[in-house]
């Protein structure tokens, strides 16, 4: 006989899980006790976004569901963050949510939340388990359906009083991962077409990489000398010195790039769903039969099809289909070899930094420095605002794993991931990019990198604004700035009262010996970077947008 919460944790356990992010709550206590003895790590966080987002970031990186407990109402609400960031960015993760005793539901009782109808659309599915004897069943389906065909976040709430029911259960099993595989004729046709082509162009994106995945695309592109590109926030899936390598297809695009792949003839997506941020809001490629001759590689059949109809749809996992490139033989002399050696060079081109700006502090100079003084597996981490585009356009990514970063563009989400990062890979140097507004987003989770002795850096842009919405402001309602302006907080002081370690760059030359300073803190540390409102994007300023309107 053991109670429903040891039934969770034994479960758990079964699916080789090895942490848990969590902010506790009265709802679940009975689970919280079961960890007490288990092995399992539990990472305590300080705001259930948070906790979600390192859950998201885990599985991001791992490629196994990411494991997040939170408390009902509220608690579930405020997780729900991250939910739709695991949902947008297909990333594996389960969301443990306290509930209201059985007894009590369809009252609305204290925090009460009915799941099924209120998160339908931030998961792929949402269920609740109502009898202790079940928890087997519905947490081995719960990694199931977290990992197959296209991954996503699932939520499972847990009754209080089911938690604490003493039942005979059978003994969790690990659940079974289920890979497609392209087959034969697909690959023919594949072929085929590559023969056929003259400007063929291949983007990656999506999740279910791997290591080898990525090894075997980039063999493949040098047999076969074709252009790559990557998709928005997936530039860690090729090595961007690669001579094949084409550029970011993602926001604020090279438009040389775009134009390069509205002229292709032959247009491959592997893993990449192509949404609005990608697509130039759905420019590049027409809807909804495309100018392009499209393959479209992706593990799951309803996307394939969905919005853009495909000249041949592969049901296939990024890293199985990239393990069967290695089959397909290339031109003996490739018409497009010029064309990827003219696109590599423009990527160069538009991923070399500007020097000036307006300012004491010029950003070009401070990346090409990060650039040159950081190992090729420093993982990166941000979440949305202008700032990003320094990191996006101007690092030039060399290895798989050193990136997460949200495609939905959620504010706040680089602390928290830059948390989970050094956790799964402690060796490695991890950098979080912020901007001051979104920093402020989850900056409390700042103490859980202290607790837990993670000595992450952060680079926390400061300008004094919401930058990308002033950017839009100025553009659409010039000089009427509103809502836009921010008052923030002394952040090296912050970061020292939270025993962390800080930095002030107020000047260009003081960021690499603040940065090496931090580095030797052995703290998890903020370096404030004190960024002019008008240096808004590398090539305009706020004063540049408000006079072209």
């Amino acid at each position: 006989m053991k109670t429903g919460g040891q039934l969770i944790v034994d479960a758990l356990r079964a699916n080789g899980v090895k942490r848990v992010s969590c902010v506790p709550g009265e709802s679940y206590l009975a689970v919280l006790d079961a960890l007490y003895e288990s092995g399992i790590e539990t990472l305590v966080c300080r705001q259930e976004g948070g906790a979600a987002m390192m859950a998201d970031c885990w599985g991001r990186l791992t490629g196994e569901p990411g494991i997040c407990m939170v408390t009902r109402g509220p608690g579930a609400t405020n997780a729900s963050a991250g939910l739709h960031i695991a949902k947008q960015d297909s990333i594996p993760m389960i969301l443990f949510i306290g509930q209201v005793q059985r007894d009590a539901r369809e009252r609305e009782a204290f925090q009460e939340v009915e799941y099924r109808r209120a998160f339908t659309e931030f998961a792929k599915w949402v269920g609740e388990i109502d009898d202790a004897r079940r928890i087997p069943e519905f947490v081995t389906r719960a990694f199931a359906v977290a990992t197959s065909g296209r991954p996503g976040p699932v939520v499972l709430t847990l009754p209080e009083d089911m938690l604490v029911e003493e039942v005979n259960a059978p003994a969790a099993k690990a659940y079974t991962p289920v890979e497609a595989h392209p087959g034969p004729s697909q690959m023919q046709a594949l072929e085929a077409l590559l023969k056929d082509a003259q400007r063929p162009m291949f983007i990656l994106g999506g999740t279910r990489w791997s290591e080898q995945a990525v090894a075997d695309v980039q063999a493949f592109a040098s047999r076969f000398k074709v252009p790559v590109g990557c998709s928005f926030r997936r530039q860690m899936l090729f090595d961007h010195l690669h001579p094949s390598y084409a550029g970011d297809v993602g926001i604020g695009i090279n438009p040389a790039l775009a134009k390069e792949i509205k002229e292709s003839d032959l247009l491959v997506l592997v893993g990449a769903r192509m949404s609005e941020m990608p697509s130039s809001s759905y420019t590049l490629i027409d809807i909804p039969y495309p100018a392009q001759k499209l393959v479209h590689v992706f593990p799951d059949p309803e996307e394939l099809g969905r919005i853009y109809r495909p000249d041949l749809a592969i049901c296939a996992a990024p890293a199985e289909f990239a393990s069967a490139l290695k089959h397909l033989e290339p031109p003996a002399a490739p018409l497009w070899a010029e064309r990827k050696s003219a696109m590599h060079d423009a990527y160069l081109k538009w991923s070399t930094p500007p020097q000036t700006g307006p300012g004491g502090v010029q950003m070009g100079p401070i990346m090409e420095w990060i650039d040159a003084n950081t190992a090729e597996d420093t993982i990166f981490c941000n979440g949305a605002g202008n700032y990003a585009t320094w990191v996006h356009r101007f690092h030039r990514f060399r290895k798989f794993n050193t990136q997460a970063a949200p495609t939905s563009g959620s504010m706040g989400y680089g602390l928290p991931a830059a948390v989970a990062a050094k956790q799964v890979f402690p060796a490695r140097e991890v950098i979080c990019f912020a901007g001051d507004g979104c920093f402020m987003m989850h900056g409390q989770e700042f103490i859980t990198a202290v607790r837990y002795n993670l000595p992450i850096i952060t680079v926390l842009v400061n300008n004094g604004t919401y930058g990308t919405i002033r950017m839009h402001q100025e553009r659409e309602y010039p000089g009427r700035v509103s809502a836009t302006d921010l008052v923030n907080p002394d952040f090296v002081t912050y970061a020292k009262a939270f025993g962390g370690h800080g930095e002030l760059v107020e000047r260009t030359q003081d960021f690499a010996p603040a940065f090496e300073r931090a580095r030797a803190s052995g703290k998890p540390a903020i370096i404030e970077v004190k960024l002019d409102a008008e240096a808004i994007t590398p090539t305009r300023t706020l004063t540049q947008i408000r006079e072209r309107a």
